[in-house]
């Protein structure tokens, strides 16, 4: 197994750009529950915490393939510095108002302005399929080892944050999320024979990456995915501190990223066949149906063993995320030029960011209106849309990856709008 993963190391400079790579990207996940959780102890309101976060996930959600684009086309050297420095001075404004007092719409202003920052994950990935376009077993493996890291960052980002904010001084966490994007995009920025070519050519020429009918499935699944993670990670909080075991949320949502890592590790190292659509497909409808057991746990057992139950069952269902993620990117790798890859796989990251926003909130409503059991009805509801988009859109991907098949690769800019 370790043999798959020490070949994609070979290759000179991989090893400095996935792990500069990976402190530029904890920031991503320690942002948002760092922001709630700083405004929640200085201005005593979840309510204006929540919404000043959701400020800054909609504004990456415009932004950030917009960023990704400026990649695409200028360098990310040329991009990446400019646009983590607007964040980080974003990032101290929101801070200095935070900490003064200043009024309520000022943290909206800064944190809107945080939006810019750079989807150091997608750059990290356009490096691999630089390094490995023509060798597609080791692009798997490369791809399921950032998987890997991805939720690596997503368990440690927000203890370190909540840690930090709690124990510290409020605006820690949002702070050090600040340094590690400042320190680790200069690190990674400096890796400059890895960066991937520009494409002068696409300044002026070829179809907007959304418009990609093939990628559109996979950003409307992924809203969908981002759905579930969201209203999980809420409705499982709240369904530990129904139990009166509040604390023991944190355990159980790492079990479920636990599962997701060691599915990651595992399915890197396999030779797979047959269709990546098919694949895909496979991972939605696992995930959507591995929400049944949640949902029929936290009505019928309470109490301890509720929770010991909660989080098995989060741990299996683990197994079908990074999978499912890394096949994803593997489909958007193939689906859209090489000149818009950096902006393709950012929109799918947008995706997703927007159904975590939109998952957390509908669970968050739908536990106050009906309780915490009833909460994991949303996690359900949104592998059901998953389903289905998946369901419709998989004739759009067979195509998209048949028309590829048949294209010279000089010529592999396949508009799939038809």
């Amino acid at each position: 197994m370790l043999s798959s993963y020490r070949q994609i190391f070979a290759a000179p400079g991989s090893l400095a750009f996935s792990s500069t790579g990976f402190i530029a990207r904890l920031p991503i996940s320690m942002t948002g529950i760092g922001i709630v959780t700083m405004l929640s102890e200085l201005r005593g309101s979840f309510g204006v915490a929540g919404l000043v976060s959701a400020t800054m996930a909609v504004s990456a959600a415009v932004l950030g393939p917009q960023v990704s684009r400026l990649v695409d086309r200028h360098g990310q050297r040329r991009i990446l510095m400019p646009a983590t420095a607007i964040t980080v001075a974003a990032a101290v404004g929101l801070l200095i108002c935070a900490r003064l007092g200043a009024p309520v719409w000022t943290l909206f202003v800064f944190a809107a302005g945080m939006g810019v920052m750079p989807s150091a994950g997608a750059m990290v990935r356009a490096r691999w399929a630089h390094l490995y376009r023509d060798q597609a077993p080791r692009l798997h493996t490369a791809y399921s080892f950032e998987a890997v890291v991805d939720e690596v960052c997503f368990i440690v980002g927000p203890i370190l944050a909540v840690t930090l904010a709690t124990s510290v001084f409020p605006e820690a966490g949002v702070l050090l999320a600040g340094v590690f994007l400042a320190v680790g995009v200069v690190l990674f920025a400096a890796q400059r024979s890895t960066e991937p070519p520009v494409h002068p050519s696409a300044r002026h020429t070829g179809t907007p990456v959304i418009r990609n009918r093939g990628l559109q499935v996979l950003i409307l699944t992924f809203v969908a995915t981002g759905a579930i993670f969201g209203s999980v990670e809420v409705v499982t909080v709240a369904y530990a501190k129904a139990q009166g075991h509040t604390a023991i949320s944190s355990v159980i949502l790492a079990l479920w990223a636990f599962g997701s890592c060691l599915a990651g590790v595992v399915f890197g190292t396999l030779k797979l066949t047959g269709s990546m659509a098919g694949r895909f497909l496979g991972g939605v409808v696992f995930m959507a149906v591995s929400m049944v057991p949640l949902l029929l746990i936290a009505e019928s057992v309470s109490g301890v063993g509720g929770l010991v139950a909660v989080g098995g069952a989060l741990l299996i269902a683990g197994i079908a995320i990074s999978p499912t993620l890394i096949t994803a990117m593997a489909l958007v790798e193939r689906l859209v030029p090489p000149a818009q890859l950096t902006e393709g796989m950012t929109w799918t990251t947008t995706g997703l960011a927007l159904g975590v926003a939109t998952g957390s909130s509908a669970g968050g409503w739908v536990v106050d209106a009906a309780g915490a059991a009833a909460g994991y009805w949303v996690p359900l509801t949104a592998g059901a849309f998953g389903v289905v988009a998946a369901l419709i859109g998989t004739g759009r991907l067979r195509t998209g990856l048949a028309a590829l098949e048949a294209t010279p690769p000089a010529a592999k800019t396949v508009d799939l709008e038809r």
